[in-house]
């Protein structure tokens, strides 16, 4: 019988970390072109890569300067929440939600030590934020430039007081 995935016992934090500490290794790896420090960090079967085969393996994003730096700011929203695999290893999968571009990645981190430990990265840039649909929306008038502005909210937003500090 074969095993089946299972939810990784994992805090927030934890994940967080995991995330953001790969995806910025591979960041700065990608802006000097060094990756011996993304190699080190990985498990032995990561390591098996040399740091040169791990640049010929990003020189496409290298050559793109694409800039992960948003990661160490912007909340990570998972599209695959962190689960161990039959073969043991803690994979997961998520965005950073950002415009105009938006950090897609998954991940795999090996059991090394009591530690996890960078096995497979994939990530790459798409279009962020809403995206028009493809069809229009059937049912709903187009508008025209004939057609008034639509109304301005009916709500007004207050700006927040200030509060000073009580001194003892």
């Amino acid at each position: 019988m074969q095993k089946a995935a299972h939810p990784a016992n994992l805090d927030r934090n934890g994940v967080l970390i995991l995330i953001r500490g790969t995806l910025l290794a591979l960041d700065q790896a990608n802006k000097t072109g060094n990756y011996t420090v993304l190699r080190d960090l990985g498990s032995p079967n990561f390591q098996a890569n040399s740091a040169a085969g791990l640049g010929d393996i990003f020189a496409n994003q290298r050559k793109q300067t694409l800039d992960f730096g948003a990661v160490a700011v912007l909340e990570p929203q998972l599209t695959l929440l962190p689960q161990i695999e039959p073969n043991g290893m803690l994979h997961m999968a998520g965005v950073f939600p950002s415009v105009p571009l938006q950090v897609n990645f998954e991940l795999l981190f090996e059991p090394v030590n009591r530690q996890w430990k960078i096995y497979g990265v994939s990530v790459n840039l798409t279009s962020g934020g809403p995206q028009a649909p493809d069809t229009p929306v059937t049912g709903q008038p187009k508008p025209t430039d004939t057609d008034p502005p639509p109304d301005a909210p009916s709500m007004a937003v207050q700006p927040k007081k200030e509060t000073k500090p009580v001194k003892p």
